[in-house]
């Protein structure tokens, strides 16, 4: 397979998520964040059999009904993932391989209309579902010194989160990108290998589409949805991210009788030499894989977000 730097969007880690579903004729797919069905393709000419693929983004629902109008047996729906997933467990649905790319598409970073790109000037949106009220101006404009401070902190993890969020106060009212990342520069004057409005951004764009707390009560009903012996993959972009799934991981596999799934990797896989070469923006990606264990009895219920990055069983 063949790619060019002119690809609308390369599915990050592609090899290594079907080297680790491997992915057999008959098997069932569900993508909760497809995209523009990158990884969604290469599965199904595996597969030839159903799929569910499902976004939150106008755009790539559009270009995933075109890419599979012909293919009777994929389902496309439109929402984020966690309403999505628990609607599938509701209506009692399983699937033998799940993949989550936690990752903003390369439409999202070259569009500059969407805001969510350091480099050109846009307005502050960041939303990836567009019909949503909540933006990154109201963010960057409304919210006060004190919450911002608390967000870059927490979804930044921005040393000076402090001195930051009372620049941004002080400059308002900000209404493009550019005035957004220059916040960064002036915290941070120097020359440095990252944009230093880089925490920044990931902080506002996570606030504003909620996806932490998303990412902590999916992962359960993700695993509800996992037919035995199924397979489940999650590619995640930064530390909190990848925190959350290792943690998750953690307690759901193990040699107790009671454990659901079994981890296949035991360290994150990352993107190959190759790959970063055709694709820049995979640097930053980590895949774990589980397999639901055959012999697992259910009825353990949902994990419930109890505070912070606490998990309890019901």
């Amino acid at each position: 397979m063949s790619h060019t730097k002119t690809t609308q969007h390369i599915p990050v880690l592609l090899q290594e998520v079907l080297d680790m579903l491997d992915p057999k004729k008959g098997e069932t797919y569900l993508d909760l964040t497809a995209g523009y069905g990158g990884h969604a393709s290469e599965i199904l000419d595996a597969t030839r059999s159903s799929a569910t693929l499902i976004d939150r983004d106008s755009n790539a629902i559009v270009e995933l009904t075109s890419k599979f109008s012909s293919n009777s047996a994929v389902t496309i729906l439109k929402g984020d993932f966690l309403h999505e997933s628990r609607r599938l467990v509701e209506e009692q649905q399983q699937f033998d391989l799940i993949v989550v790319d936690l990752g903003v598409s390369s439409p999202h970073l070259d569009k500059a209309d969407r805001g969510f790109s350091l480099a050109s000037d846009g307005p502050l949106d960041m939303r990836m579902d567009e019909s949503q009220d909540l933006t990154a101006h109201t963010v960057v404009n409304d919210y006060s010194e004190r919450d911002l401070t608390e967000i870059l902190r927490e979804y930044g993890e921005e040393p000076k989160a402090k001195a930051m969020a009372k620049l941004i106060v002080e400059s308002r009212p900000l209404e493009s990108t550019l005035e957004l990342a220059a916040i960064g520069k002036k915290v941070w004057p120097g020359h440095s290998r990252s944009h230093p409005s880089t925490r920044l951004f990931q902080a506002i764009r996570i606030e504003v589409n909620d996806e932490l707390r998303q990412i902590r009560e999916a992962l359960p009903v993700m695993v509800s949805l996992l037919a035995p012996g199924g397979r489940m993959g999650v590619i995640s972009f930064h530390s909190l991210e990848d925190r959350i799934v290792k943690k998750f991981f953690k307690s759901r596999t193990g040699n107790r009788y009671d454990a659901e799934l079994k981890e296949l990797t035991k360290r994150p896989l990352t993107a190959s030499t190759d790959e970063l070469v055709y694709n820049p923006r995979s640097r930053s990606a980590k895949l774990r894989v589980a397999a639901k264990n055959k012999n697992k009895k259910e009825g353990m219920g949902y994990y419930a977000n109890s505070g912070k990055n606490k998990l309890t069983i019901l």
